[in-house]
């Protein structure tokens, strides 16, 4: 196999409980990609962060080139009682697709995503050493006869996340919305999931509002962020919080890995350039702050959390984080590619095969310190925003 990354073909291509309503129109797919420079920021901009410290003594036992380290994960099958309507998924290149609303997002939903989601929540728990968000939320105990506490889950992919706060807060009533419904039948009593699209008019009522809405990993699924945190601002109570909990699609290094990683890079400008052109862009976890602000929220607070591919980082919290994330990965550029490059960029499904391998044995390379960015970002409500905002 060659060490340079797979060439596209030459041809060009194109790419109630529910309380969403009438999906706006769609905007035009923007057709001017500009660099992933000109919207993400690289290490080099990033001063203050400080470098990942390298364990020059990390234990040969830690194989980055083993496959075998994909194994099933607990929950991972799933099942639910749905109209066929819904659940007459969609297959493409080896991989299974919404039905509702299809093509509308671009990664799949069958068992080998269900489970990188499942293993992604174990990693967004590591990175808060065992809590489910970030915002200084009040959610009454067993002992409070308060009013209802709404708790709004959008994307909520496998339901793993909504379940975990159902459980941990008995007295909050937990709502999870996904384009999929592979979220498990068995559920506690207190959460509940609708197949359903936020990119639709919310049509919940006033007595509706929620006292807090989380969103993760909701990169390339959004076409217009502004009118979405809009819409959030205007379904949550008054002093009630927004919280999204994010990645970059991007890669870093502290050194110059990435740069020696020609597969990677040539993947994720692929990526975030298909996305652009898709009309929904992946690599924005960075800008969620600004947009939060832009829309009124109040007391915006970010976390940025940088954590390396690999067991090589000196630190153990974040050595163990590596080596969950160098699983992840590998598990993620098979999710992220198919869809995007086959429909945009115009790839064969073996061409996608050849460039997620390419990616995959970077990622497993002891000699490239590659590094991902993962965020969470809150903010408060100060109530409706104002007809003109």
């Amino acid at each position: 196999m060659s060490d340079s990354p797979a060439k596209p073909a030459a041809n060009s291509g194109s790419g109630s409980a529910a309380a969403f309503g009438k999906p706006p129109e769609s905007p035009t797919a923007s057709k001017d990609v500009t660099s992933p420079g000109d919207l993400q920021q690289g290490p080099a901009d990033e001063p203050d962060h400080p470098h990942l410290e390298i364990d020059h003594d990390e234990d040969a036992e830690d194989n980055y080139d083993a496959d075998s380290a994909y194994v099933s994960l607990d929950g991972s099958s799933r099942t639910g009682s749905i109209t066929s309507s819904i659940t007459n998924y969609v297959y493409e290149n080896g991989r299974r697709y919404h039905a509702y609303r299809s093509g509308q997002y671009v990664l799949p939903n069958d068992e080998d995503e269900q489970e990188r989601l499942d293993l992604q929540h174990h990693i967004w728990l590591l990175l808060l050493h065992g809590s489910l968000y970030t915002a200084p939320l009040n959610v009454p105990d067993e002992s409070d006869s308060g009013s209802e506490y709404r708790i709004l889950d959008l994307g909520c992919g496998t339901g793993i996340w909504a379940m975990d706060i159902a459980d941990q807060h008995p007295r909050a009533s937990v709502f999870g919305v996904d384009l999929s419904p592979i979220q498990p039948e068995w559920v506690p009593g207190n959460c509940r999931f609708h197949v359903d699209d936020y990119e639709d008019d919310w049509t919940y009522r006033p007595d509706e509002a929620f006292d807090y809405i989380h969103g993760r990993a909701l990169g390339g699924t959004v076409a217009d962020w502004g009118r979405f945190y809009r819409q959030v601002r205007t379904h949550l109570k008054p002093g009630g919080y927004c919280e999204m909990q994010e990645y970059d699609a991007w890669i870093f290094s502290d050194d110059d890995s990435f740069d020696r990683a020609p597969w990677t890079k040539e993947w994720v400008t692929k990526l975030d350039d298909a996305s652009k052109m898709f009309g929904k862009q992946i690599n924005v976890a960075n800008r969620h702050k600004q947009w939060m602000i832009d829309a009124g929220f109040e007391d915006v607070q970010e976390k940025v959390i940088r954590i390396p591919i690999g067991p090589w980082a000196k630190d153990p919290h974040l050595k163990e984080l590596g080596r969950f994330e160098q699983l992840h990965m590998q598990m993620s550029v098979a999710s992220h590619t198919p869809a995007l490059f086959t429909r945009v960029h115009s790839y064969t499904e073996q061409q996608c095969q050849v460039l997620i391998e390419g990616v995959k044995r970077e990622f497993r390379n002891r000699d490239l310190r590659l590094i991902t960015i993962y965020r969470f970002i809150s903010g408060r409500s100060p109530g409706p925003p104002p007809p003109e905002l």
